[in-house]
């Protein structure tokens, strides 16, 4: 598998010269800056390239091997009067990454908040820090900051009665902190919600079911995946993060099923899964061979990290944070097996794609990681440890 690491641009704390050091040989990026729905320039490409590979005097050995990610706009999503346009910019955009030589595009279609986390630095056992998702906080903040008229009809009693009580304790300033950790977007991403920008969005949404929002995603694809097929490159659709409802919110991106739905209602090779353990492995009983056993062929790129779930639950829906990466409740031994397997095949049937990126992603903040700034999720030292784990794994497989 081709080794990858997340790079989020010049503002990203973590320079290029320290991911040398890290044995990765590939950059995941994308253009942040750049509002959504609008083109990506052959220009700025360009730049981000030369960012990445260092001047012709002293080049940096890195490449730009995924683009993560060409973001797909709220108004394609719910098919808005801006749709039409934004599928035009985001058709531009793709030849535009197609003629600078970009061939493996990863975007997601979660509606409004593409992933979805209540504490950003939870602090382990170890003394490190971790996202984590907490049912009982997730809760506080539905019904109690955002105050959505829905949410008593879809949390629990048992969790109403244990977020009244945590509310009863919790400071201003810790509410103002739930709220900003998880209406905080994207990392990197130039959009930035607010409560009521949040609100004025779930409106939009009101009568979506998941049957129409994976029918957009599926007229979508049918726009943009036989362009991407004639230019040579392939698309990868992240998983919901969590792969469970909030707020009341269709998700059509969450198991197995609802992959090999979208991948058969599109049945070009040019259209394919970012196979991500961390959101997929949230779900009870996600079994990640499987995935690769049925989806295999048309898996583009690999998140490889690691999730513990936890009390309390809720239904489908659970508490969980990052964990190490070989210590969640993915076996990713059998997961890299089977995806070495995956590539075999792929060099068997001569595919040019036989070598599938893969980059490890999150992990938990340790050690020099606790003493600087970073992206939420994506410290330097921990995902350094997990590279260097799932490296070994690798190797001790192909041995």
């Amino acid at each position: 598998m081709r080794q990858t690491w997340r790079w989020f641009g010049p503002s990203d704390e973590i320079t290029i010269d320290e991911i040398r050091q890290t044995g990765a040989v590939g950059i995941v990026s994308a253009l942040h800056h750049v509002p959504t729905g609008s083109v990506w320039t052959p220009e700025e490409i360009a730049k981000r390239q030369r960012e990445i590979e260092g001047p012709p005097d002293a080049p940096s050995g890195l490449t730009w091997d995924v683009v993560e990610s060409l973001p797909v706009s709220e108004a394609i999503k719910i098919q808005s009067e801006d749709c039409v346009a934004h599928i035009d910019a985001w058709r531009t955009s793709l030849r535009n990454l197609a003629a600078a030589g970009q061939k493996v595009i990863c975007y997601n279609f979660m509606p409004i908040l593409d992933w979805t986390r209540t504490d950003l630095a939870a602090r382990m056992p170890n003394g490190g820090t971790a996202m984590a998702f907490d049912l009982i906080d997730f809760a506080i903040f539905d019904l109690h900051i955002l105050q959505r008229k829905e949410a008593a009809g879809e949390h629990s009693a048992a969790i109403q009665d244990a977020a009244m009580e945590r509310l009863s304790q919790m400071s201003d300033g810790a509410k103002a902190a739930l709220a900003s950790n998880i209406v905080a977007g994207l990392p990197g991403s130039n959009d930035r919600w607010t409560l009521d920008d949040v609100r004025v969005n779930l409106g939009t949404y009101s009568k979506m079911s998941p049957a129409l929002l994976r029918q957009n995603l599926i007229d979508f694809l049918s726009e943009v995946a036989p362009l991407a097929q004639e230019l040579g490159v392939r698309l990868c659709c992240h998983p919901d993060d969590p792969p469970f409802p909030l707020l009341g919110l269709p998700r059509v991106m969450s198991t197995t099923d609802d992959y090999a739905t979208i991948l058969d209602a599109v049945n070009l090779p040019a259209s394919g899964a970012t196979f991500c353990t961390g959101s997929l492995g949230v779900a009870d009983g996600f079994n990640p061979v499987e995935f690769i056993a049925r989806l295999g062929p048309r898996i583009h790129f690999a998140h490889l990290r690691n999730t513990h779930r936890a009390g309390p639950f809720d239904g489908k829906r659970v508490s969980f944070h990052e964990s190490e990466h070989l210590a969640g409740d993915t076996d990713m031994v059998a997961t890299l097996d089977a995806l070495l397997a995956e590539e075999a095949r792929r060099r068997a049937a001569g595919r040019a794609d036989a070598e599938i990126p893969m980059r490890p992603d999150h992990g938990q903040a340790l050690l020099g990681d606790l003493d600087r700034p970073m992206m939420p999720g994506y410290p330097l030292i921990g995902r350094m440890r997990g590279l260097a784990e799932l490296r070994g794994i690798m190797a001790a497989l192909e041995t």
